[in-house]
C-alpha cells in the first residue's frame, strides 16, 4: 500500500479514537485526532498528486473516509444532544444517496464520474468545519445555540450539494441508456 493510502487508512483509524474521545467528553483530545485527520486528508491529496501515486483504490478510499469521519462526527454529536438530529439525517441521508447512486451506476454499467465537485468539496469543507466549531464550543462550554446559523448554513449547502449530485448522476444514467 502506498504512503496516500496508508494516510487514508490511518484516518479511517482515527475515527473510533475520535468517537471515544467525545463519548468521554475530551474535547480537546478530539479536536486533535479532528486535526490530524485534516492533516492525514490534505497530505494524502498533495503526496499522490506530486509523487505520481495516484490509484483507483484510493479514489475510493479517499472520499469514504471523509464521510464515514463527518457521518459518524455528527451521528455521535447527535446523540450526545449537540447538533439537531435533522442535520445528522440531512448527512446521512446525503452520503447514503452518493453511496446508492454509486452502487446503481456500477450495476447498470454506467460510466460515471466520481470525482468530487466544487460545490461537493465545499460541503465536506463546511460540514468539517461545523463539526470543529460544535467540538470546539463545547469543550470551552460555550453556548451551542450561537452556532445556529452556522447550522442552518450548513444543512443547506449540504441539501444543495446533495441534490446536485442526484441531478448529476439521473441525467449521466437517463442518457447513457437512451
Amino acid at each position: 500500500m502506498n504512503v496516500p493510502n496508508s494516510l487514508t487508512m490511518l484516518r479511517i483509524l482515527l475515527i473510533p479514537v475520535y468517537v471515544g474521545l467525545l463519548n468521554y467528553e475530551q474535547f480537546d483530545y478530539a479536536l486533535a485526532v479532528l486535526f490530524i485527520a485534516g492533516l492525514t486528508d490534505a497530505l494524502d491529496g498533495i503526496i499522490a498528486r506530486v509523487a505520481d501515486q495516484r490509484t483507483r483504490l484510493g479514489e475510493v478510499l479517499d472520499p469514504l473516509a471523509d464521510k464515514l469521519m463527518l457521518t459518524t462526527g455528527f451521528i455521535t454529536l447527535s446523540v450526545m444532544h449537540l447538533v439537531p438530529l435533522w442535520l445528522t439525517i440531512l448527512v446521512a441521508s446525503r452520503d447514503l444517496m452518493l453511496m446508492l447512486g454509486a452502487a446503481v451506476a456500477h450495476f447498470t454499467h454506467t460510466q460515471v464520474d466520481i470525482s468530487p465537485t466544487v460545490l461537493g468539496k465545499g460541503t465536506t469543507l463546511i460540514q468539517l468545519a461545523t463539526l470543529v466549531a460544535v467540538v470546539f464550543f463545547a469543550s470551552r462550554r460555550l453556548d451551542l445555540s450561537t452556532l445556529d446559523p452556522l447550522l442552518y448554513l450548513m444543512g443547506g449547502v449540504t441539501l444543495t450539494s446533495g441534490l446536485h449530485y442526484l441531478s448529476r448522476g439521473y441525467v449521466r444514467i437517463t442518457s447513457s441508456q437512451a
